[in-house]
């Protein structure tokens, strides 16, 4: 089993990245798990929920996907909360797996907090319940227990995967102008939280629409799929 790590799908937007991966490595199958930092975007609409779900389901892999900001919640929580290696999950598919906020999951060997949710910048120019959802920005109590479930490992995981960032990693280029163009939001900061305390790895986010390492410990994807640890 490989697990590998990607930036926002957007539903079916940003999807070809996938399947070029598949394509360049045919040995996957579905024991192998590509992570999508957020924005998935596959539980949109109902009306088109089983089209945009079989973009996925046709990959010869496993996707798992924390939550962004650009997702349908009410739908995405609609669905019964299960436990699935070590951690709570939304179940969409057997090959589709939402990783919850907050959670700490146990696979190959490996110890993985996730954390998802974000600001929408563009909320302006969308619609509560239809394209904006009040949901997409983390609350205090998935910190919480977010911060429980870590203690539960002596505050020591191997990687940590969110949608946003904390607060530090927006001051490494190339987020440095981004941040000083769109500014900091609460998530940031909120984020900073498990950068404070935790011991990790890798941490890898996505949102920012740009690929790049930050640092020997952070790592910003949109269009790379990179090996988890790389």
């Amino acid at each position: 089993m490989a697990i590998y790590v990607t930036g926002d799908t957007h539903r079916n937007v940003d999807t070809l990245k996938l399947g070029l991966f598949a394509d360049r490595n045919p040995q996957l199958t579905k024991n192998d798990y590509v992570i999508i930092c957020g924005d998935f975007g596959g539980v949109w609409s109902e009306r088109t929920l089983e089209d945009d779900l079989k973009i996925f389901e046709n990959l010869p892999f496993t996707v798992l996907f924390v939550d962004g900001n650009h997702e349908n919640f009410w739908l995405l929580n609609s669905y019964p909360v299960t436990e699935w290696h070590g951690g709570k999950v939304h179940q969409i598919k057997p090959d589709i797996i939402h990783l919850m906020r907050g959670q700490v999951f146990e696979l190959e060997g490996k110890t993985i907090l996730t954390f998802g949710g974000a600001t929408s910048v563009d909320k302006a120019f969308r619609k509560e319940g239809i394209s904006w959802w009040a949901e997409e920005m983390p609350t205090y109590e998935e910190l919480d227990e977010g911060m429980a479930n870590l203690k539960k490992y002596g505050n020591k995981v191997d990687y940590i995967i969110t949608h946003s960032c904390g607060e530090r990693a927006l001051m490494y280029p190339p987020l440095r102008t981004r941040s000083f163009r769109t500014g900091r939001y609460p998530e940031n900061q909120l984020l900073s939280n498990f950068e404070d305390i935790a011991d990790y790895r890798h941490w890898y986010f996505g949102h920012y629409h740009m690929d790049g390492r930050l640092n020997d410990r952070m790592t910003v994807l949109y269009q790379d799929v990179l090996p988890l640890g790389e």
